[in-house]
């Protein structure tokens, strides 16, 4: 199999095709009733400055074969690094004897939901410039640069800044007849300035909020749709020095104007995590928790106020969790997970669909390595703007007579079953009368999931929407980790329980 002439010539070089044949071959042979087989190649590259000076540069890549059967009506599961026919048929056999070995114990038979078959089709992310193609010299150069620049500004002590980027390539095959093959990019350039108050003896910091994206290396040099990282490198002084000298919030409630560089982590563990349909029956209660949001509520749950309208999405542009097909060789498409407020959709995979009374997944079967077991994952799941009216953040904060106006992720919590929460941020703005008036410092808000999401009164528009994600999203055991992009717009949320996150911590 050639495919897609943008997919690297080494990873297309492999015997990918008679790899797929002879695992295919003796699975079949051997009593499998389904069978299918993944090649993987991911390159890996962290870069990090601490002052200027590199402190880390990793390059790392895994390569490897999958193949995964059912027999009997149980999941066998085995992986190689040796690729070779004769190695993918004798891994091909090792599942065929794992799913033996499990039937005894398995109690519940595997029933998946169709799919069409794709032969012979690919697909690649959206990015300009592949990443692996850079010199690491010019990367650290980059970094470097942008560090000299926070260093040099009254006022920043210290300055990280850093680069991951990851690029997979994938082969898929199955006895039905579909093989594809992918390639995708992603890119994390981030920086960070710390002040630190000898006399007082405490420090804050202020990070970049440009998020990781399905991008290349024209996201870190600010084009072609990139981030303004110059603009944002000569703000972030001034910035931080206000936020040293900012007075400590008073705890109470507020109206919330939540940026979408906070909110996307507030949605990605409350609504994220939530509506993951392994973990709403339990299958994660031993590890990660469940859900509050279990199937018997589908439907009849009121999640949020009718602004609320939630989608599963993984073909989005530029989104960590877009991919072509998933590892069920499913083709991906969007749906709805929360819509006028209510729970009316959870993320599936092949296996899990039909539970629901689903013909088809919507998925989200997802391995991060040749060597693990696909898993159902989350999708891009994101919050939609409003779709009469282009509200502006600053229109949503003129609205307001006494609130507080939250940007940036920083450190969160929530409970097991995804419903008591509390999150803070980077920064915060006193809301006085509609207008924004000096910085807070020590702000954390805190609720429940359901009357967080009712207290939402008034969403941006489409011009407001950014996506933003994680690249180190954690589940499963053994543990698989996962990039997801969440997009919303700016939010308002009325009465919101504000705590004084220092006075919390005893300080």
């Amino acid at each position: 199999m050639e495919g897609d002439e943008r997919i690297d010539p080494e990873f297309r070089a492999l015997p990918l095709s008679a790899l797929a044949d002879a695992a295919l071959s003796r699975a079949r042979q051997l009593g499998a009733s389904h069978a299918d087989v993944r090649v993987e190649r991911i390159l890996s590259q962290s870069l990090a400055l601490r002052d200027g000076a590199v402190s880390s540069a990793m390059d790392a890549i895994t390569v490897g074969l999958a193949v995964r059967v059912i027999v009997d009506g149980t999941w066998g599961f085995a992986s190689t690094v040796e690729l070779t026919p004769t190695a993918a048929a004798a891994i091909a056999a090792r599942a065929v004897e794992v799913a033996r070995t499990l039937r005894a114990v398995n109690t519940e038979p595997v029933v998946r939901a169709d799919e069409p078959v794709y032969a012979g089709v690919s697909w690649v992310s959206d990015y300009d410039i592949d990443p692996f193609t850079v010199p690491t010299q010019d990367k650290i150069a980059l970094l470097g640069d942008w560090s000299e620049r926070l260093l040099a500004a009254d006022g920043v002590d210290h300055a990280d800044a850093a680069c991951p980027q990851v690029k997979e390539n994938k082969f898929y095959a199955d006895l039905a007849g579909t093989t594809t093959m992918q390639q995708r990019v992603w890119i994390e350039p981030r920086f960070t300035a710390t002040a630190v108050d000898r006399a007082a003896g405490q420090f804050e910091t202020m990070r970049t909020l440009a998020p990781p994206v399905g991008r290349g290396w024209e996201y870190a040099l600010g084009t072609a749709g990139g981030w303004d990282f110059d603009a944002e490198l000569a703000q972030v002084p001034e910035l931080l020095a206000e936020k040293m000298k900012a007075p400590s919030v008073d705890p109470g409630r507020y109206d919330l104007v939540i940026d979408p560089t906070n909110l996307w982590l507030t949605i990605h563990e409350s609504v994220g995590h939530a509506t993951e349909y392994d973990r709403a029956i339990g299958y994660e209660a031993a590890y990660a928790g469940t859900s509050f949001a279990t199937p018997d509520l589908l439907g009849t749950l009121r999640y949020g106020s009718e602004l609320m309208h939630v989608t599963g999405d993984r073909t989005v542009p530029h989104g960590l969790a877009t991919v072509g097909y998933d590892d069920d060789g499913v083709a991906t498409g969007e749906w709805d997970l929360v819509r006028d407020g209510m729970l009316v959709g959870y993320q599936l995979d092949r296996t899990f669909a039909p539970r629901l009374g689903l013909e088809r997944s919507n998925g989200c079967a997802f391995a991060d390595s040749p060597h693990h077991v696909p898993i159902q994952r989350m999708a891009n799941v994101s919050l939609q703007p409003d779709p009469a009216r282009d509200t502006t953040t600053d229109e949503l904060i003129a609205g307001v007579d006494r609130g507080i106006y939250v940007v940036g992720d920083k450190s969160w919590s929530i409970d097991m079953q995804r419903y008591n929460f509390q999150f803070t941020g980077q920064r915060f703005y006193r809301i006085e009368n509609g207008r924004l008036a000096g910085q807070l410092r020590d702000v954390a808000y805190q609720a429940t999931t359901t009357d967080f999401w009712g207290s939402l009164r008034a969403l941006g528009g489409p011009s407001s929407w950014l996506l933003s994600g994680a690249l180190n999203c954690g589940k499963a055991q053994p543990g698989q980790v996962a990039a997801v992009s969440h997009g919303c717009p700016p939010g308002l949320f009325e009465q919101v329980n504000v705590l004084n996150a220092a006075r919390e911590a005893g300080r």
